[in-house]
């Protein structure tokens, strides 16, 4: 009976914000119960391989789930989520993600989620998909519950997997539009260069589960 009471307790307290949160402007892109606030790419409506189990998004059906985008447009914000891989499961969440081009990855940059090995070469979970990487791997394994923050701000943009941060850059630096330069981004236009776009989340190479989506926007 404890053991219930308190995983319902621990339940309750997903997919909600707290007074100080709620106060310092977080607002939640999942209720925890439906899809509302998300739609697939270029679509006013998500395919049914996107459910809602447990309290959590889950890529159910990697065949007939597609990659969502967010209802609102961001510029500078910071975002936190947790996800939950399956064995080889493979997700990615996108920032300034535009209407326009083929894919969501013609225009948004990607944080990759991967249930990964070490290896050279290997684009691991935490990775801004062949732009920025880093040495460290803070990620857990499949089946457990891992902690992301994103940080897209005017003189600061980082990545935090489980409180670890893997590598700063500032989008649109001399730096940033080298490393674009040399990626098979090049080819598009709008990659990393709209002012504002949709916060987007892969969902055709996996089932990943995802809770706790918050986000806070940031003044310039």
């Amino acid at each position: 009976m404890i053991a219930a009471l308190t995983a319902l307790i621990v339940l309750q307290g997903h997919n909600a914000l707290s007074a100080d949160e709620a106060k310092a402007g977080w607002k939640l892109l999942f209720d925890g119960k439906t899809t509302a606030g998300w739609t697939n790419f270029k679509s006013d409506k998500i395919r049914p391989g996107w459910v809602v189990k447990d309290g959590a998004l889950v890529s159910a059906d990697p065949n007939n789930a597609g990659d969502i985008v967010s209802a609102d447009k961001y510029d500078w914000f910071e975002l936190t989520l947790d996800y939950n891989l399956t064995k080889g499961g493979n997700s990615g969440v996108m920032f300034r993600v535009t209407d326009d081009g083929e894919a969501t990855w013609h225009s948004g940059p990607e944080v990759q989620i991967y249930d990964h090995w070490a290896s050279p070469g290997v684009q691991i979970s935490g990775y801004l998909y062949e732009l920025y990487d880093s040495p460290k791997d803070a990620s857990k394994p499949a089946g457990e519950w891992n902690h992301m923050r994103i940080l897209i701000s005017p003189k600061k943009c980082m990545t935090e997997i489980n409180g670890v941060k893997y590598y700063e850059f500032v989008l649109g630096s001399d730096d940033f539009k080298a490393r674009v330069a040399k990626s098979k981004f090049a080819e598009f236009p709008n990659f990393g260069k709209l002012a504002t776009g949709r916060i987007a989340i892969q969902g055709d190479h996996g089932v990943v589960s995802f809770r706790d989506i918050k986000i806070r926007l940031i003044k310039e």
